[in-house]
């Protein structure tokens, strides 16, 4: 089982700091979010360059910890051209220098699907996708020029807020550099939350070989339940303790994704270890 969590979750402190906490904590890889995570080095764009990776790739290495996954958690549909072109800008460069990193992944999410509702009220959701189709077309380019996953993260309330859509994005965009980065939690809201189980293994009947990482969290609703259409937000829950399947999840990961990446989050870090122990234990138990 391979077991890391998201780096950012023990503050933005120097690199070599960081990793040594990380592997004290028990954790052999990391989802490295460079601007949220590294406190000693200008990570902004145009900064980064291969020596740079390498550097702080080796501090993680001396602490037995790989980075797995490049964390640049971009806008791609956001309604200023200039800003989604910063954006798009910055996400390619992750892309570019992904290998330098040792990984082989760069993750990002796909913004709000109602971030045309009020430019565009008759038609906003297909006005998002289709900005969404365009980014998306441009940064798998780039991706396949590289080698590199371009791991996006289906959630309730995005642009690209079901397997559905993953799969569309799929037909439109027929690129083998699209990964899927799948969170249980985030695809559930309250009404699909009886759904769940179909939810999963539909994940896994149909696009198992499209997963490139798992992020592992738990989830429970505030009064009123919906985290993407009104009512009070959506609280994360230490693993073991809240409303997601976990023995159904673990177990297709341990039977069709052996060894796949798992990233742990939605925790602070006074939880992660317990959370870390709690998910070992249920995969062990699947």
């Amino acid at each position: 089982m391979k077991l890391g969590i998201l780096a950012h979750t023990y503050g933005k402190l120097p690199a070599a700091e960081l990793a040594r906490k990380v592997a004290e904590e028990g954790f052999t890889s990391v989802q490295l979010a460079l601007l949220k995570a590294i406190g000693d080095i200008d990570c902004s764009p145009g900064k980064l360059s291969p020596g740079l990776a390498n550097h702080i790739a080796e501090a993680f290495g001396r602490e037995g910890v790989r980075i797995a996954v490049l964390g640049c958690y971009i806008d791609p549909v956001h309604p200023d051209s200039t800003v989604r072109r910063a954006e798009i800008d910055r996400f390619k460069e992750h892309l570019r220098l992904a290998r330098d990193f040792g990984c082989g992944m760069v993750a990002t999410e796909t913004g709000s699907i109602r971030t045309y509702s009020e430019s565009h009220p008759s038609n906003y959701e297909e006005h998002g996708w289709s900005v969404l189709r365009e980014t998306m077309s441009e940064l798998a380019e780039e991706a396949e020029k590289w080698g590199i996953k371009l791991a996006l993260e289906p959630v309730a309330g995005h642009t690209l807020h079901s397997l559905e859509h993953f799969r569309r994005l799929l037909s439109e965009v027929p690129s083998s550099s699209i990964g899927l980065l799948f969170d249980a939690c985030n695809l559930l809201n309250e009404e699909r939350l009886p759904k769940q189980d179909e939810l999963i293994r539909d994940a896994f009947d149909t696009l198992a070989d499209r997963m490139v990482l798992i992020h592992a969290k738990d989830l429970d609703f505030g009064e009123g339940g919906h985290w993407a259409g009104g009512g009070q937000p959506r609280l994360d829950r230490p693993i073991g303790e809240g409303l997601l399947n976990k023995d159904l999840l673990y177990r297709l990961l341990k039977e069709r994704k052996p060894h796949i990446d798992i990233s742990i989050e939605g925790v602070t870090a006074e939880q992660a270890k317990r959370s870390a122990d709690t998910l070992r234990r249920l995969y062990a138990e699947a």
